[in-house]
């Protein structure tokens, strides 16, 4: 049998709520006949969709970003203000679309704020320049009788938008990238965006652009904007068809987590930093099946099956581990596009994604702690189809059957467990033991009936949430965790 020990004292640090973040881009159906879709029965006043926001807003989003993305890298804001039929329709080059400009930056603070979560910005570091930066942090957030800031009133906002995050261009240091760049010249470029940007508001926080944590480019743009920048943000994506390297292939992000935290601790160390650099995991999730030309060009409308569940909630624990370092998180993306939510004209359904998701945002304590975990380990036997872009997993194994991330509250009466069972086809019963008596405790599954299960329109529920109380003895009790399950387990003490 399995054992899982929790001592209240042996904390990791503070989770930071921000790491259940959000993200929406300018791609396929993420914005236009998803979260905002003009003429719809199912839209507000404001042409959100409804039935959207009532799905958002049990995930508890502290913040969404926005506007790409690959997106972003040829996008001016200008043209996403004022009057929306006045608006140029344009050429997309990120994605190789239309953009009609019908959803700006004014829609997106409105937004924010009917979700209330706050704005986080990308700006165009790609075909860009410093003078456009300049003045989307001026009509965002000036307070003076300026153009920009009168601009904003103009157009029927008379209080500051207030957006506090701000990044740096994105994935620049790619090749599909509008704009890209060398590590050095990138460092150049943001040297001087930040610099009129601070200059605007000296409140804003900076998020640079980070690649996978671990490379050249990472070093060499943390030793440059260290003393710039408040975060720096890590891509990873992954995915596989192989059930055992979908769930397991995740822990790329730990490893990206460590060796970018080192980085950032070794730049502040020799360059004598005193504010703190955290981490912006600001794109994340599963995404395989629809990587290439056409799919891309179609809008890349991932269908999540059961193992993609597990391999998100593993994400999840993965930054409540990595707490220390991992302040920002946000999955990418929200609706429609590799999204836990699914529309069309007539509704929607919750992707399998989405069920984790909502537990650990509901569930998850202030609090994260270093849990004992006693299972038995798999060993991926080659490394043929391994992670995303040639990423070895091999490397990090025997990986351990149950993973597990454990939460306190401050008072250390509730403690909450995220336990992702990964084996295929067995089921583990595991002691759970804890340091005082349990009061109560309540676990809330995620399963289906195989792997490779999917939600549909058809079928919403193939994968679903159920919750049944638990019978503790005393400090401990015993729990069977069904084979290619999610559980989320809460405890009161």
């Amino acid at each position: 049998m399995a054992r899982i020990t929790v001592d209240l004292d042996r904390q990791l640090g503070r989770v930071d709520r921000r790491i259940f973040g959000g993200f929406i881009e300018h791609l396929g159906r993420c914005i236009y006949g998803g979260i905002f879709d003009e003429g719809s029965p199912l839209s507000d006043e404001q042409d959100f969709r409804t039935d959207v926001l009532d799905a958002l807003r049990p995930l508890k989003m502290p913040l969404l970003r926005w506007p790409g993305g690959n997106f972003v890298s040829g996008y001016h804001w200008l043209d996403g203000v004022g009057p929306r039929d006045e608006r140029p329709r344009k050429s997309e080059l990120a994605w190789l679309a239309e953009e009609s400009n019908r959803f700006g930056t004014d829609e997106f603070i409105e937004y924010c704020r009917v979700l209330e979560t706050d704005p986080y910005i990308c700006i165009n570091m790609g075909t860009g320049n410093i003078d456009e930066a300049q003045a989307w942090v001026e009509y965002c957030n000036g307070t003076g009788n300026t153009h920009w800031a009168n601009l904003r009133r103009k157009h029927g906002h008379e209080a500051p938008f207030n957006v506090r995050y701000w990044g740096l261009g994105n994935e620049l240091y790619g090749g599909w990238q509008l704009g890209a760049s060398t590590a050095d010249d990138y460092v150049k470029k943001a040297r001087e965006f930040s610099k009129v940007m601070k200059l605007t508001d000296p409140s804003i926080e900076l998020i640079s652009c980070g690649q996978n944590g671990w490379n050249d480019w990472d070093r060499v743009v943390i030793e440059g904007l260290a003393q710039i920048v408040d975060y720096h943000s890590i891509h990873i994506y992954t995915g596989s068809s192989d059930y055992y390297r979908n769930v397991f292939s995740t822990h790329q992000a730990e490893r990206a987590i460590r060796v970018c935290a080192a980085f950032i601790e070794e730049t502040r160390y020799n360059q004598r930093i005193d504010h703190p650099i955290g981490i912006a995991y600001d794109e994340w999730n599963v995404w395989y099946r629809t990587r290439g030309p056409a799919e891309r060009k179609g809008g890349l409308e991932e269908q999540y099956d059961l193992s993609d569940a597990l391999a998100v909630a593993t994400y999840l624990n993965i930054f409540i581990r990595e707490c220390k370092h991992v302040t920002i998180a946000n999955l990418a993306q929200m609706v429609n596009v590799i999204a836990p939510i699914f529309t069309n004209p007539d509704g929607l359904f919750l992707q399998t994604i989405y069920h984790p998701l909502r537990l650990y945002a509901e569930h998850a304590q202030g609090i994260a702690l270093d849990p004992t975990v006693v299972c038995e380990t798999y060993t991926l036997e080659s490394d043929d189809e391994a992670g995303q872009r040639g990423h070895r997993i091999v490397d990090l194994g025997p990986f351990k059957l149950l993973d597990v991330s454990a939460t306190r509250d401050e008072a250390g009466q509730t403690v909450t467990l995220g336990i992702v069972n990964r084996h295929q086809d067995e089921a583990i019963t595991t002691s759970i033991d804890l340091p005082s008596a349990v009061a109560s405790a309540i676990a809330y599954e995620v399963n289906g009936e195989g792997t490779h299960v999917l939600n549909s329109f058809e079928r919403p529920d193939a994968v679903t949430v159920r919750e049944r109380e638990l019978t503790p003895i005393g400090s401990s009790l015993e729990l069977t965790l069904p084979a290619h399950s999610v559980t989320v387990v809460r405890l009161s003490l």
